[in-house]
């Protein structure tokens, strides 16, 4: 199980988040903000209140909305440290 102990905003819906075996990923959440705890994440200031909430060690919003951490890590394309687009090292496309 992977957990989340690190995340900034790259722009539109998506996330850098550092893992907790320090792999850094890319998270475009667009396609999976289905769903009524969902919905206020489509508001794109809403969506930039997220933060890593260290109870459940993943991202987090103030409606209590929240993504399996591992649900993160198999979605997320590799970056480097400064990088904010996909690591061409990524196999999963």
């Amino acid at each position: 199980m992977r957990w989340v102990s690190e995340a900034t905003y790259l722009g539109g819906y998506k996330l850098k988040i550092r893992f907790d075996n320090g792999e850094i990923k890319a998270v475009d959440l667009q396609p999976h903000l289905d769903g009524p705890i969902f919905e206020p994440l489509k508001d794109p200031e809403f969506f930039k209140s997220f933060y890593v909430n260290r109870d459940i060690d993943t991202v987090a919003w103030p409606n209590d909305a929240d993504f399996s951490p591992d649900f993160l890590y198999e979605i997320g394309q590799e970056v480097s440290e400064q990088d904010g687009s996909a690591d061409a090292r990524n196999s999963q496309g």
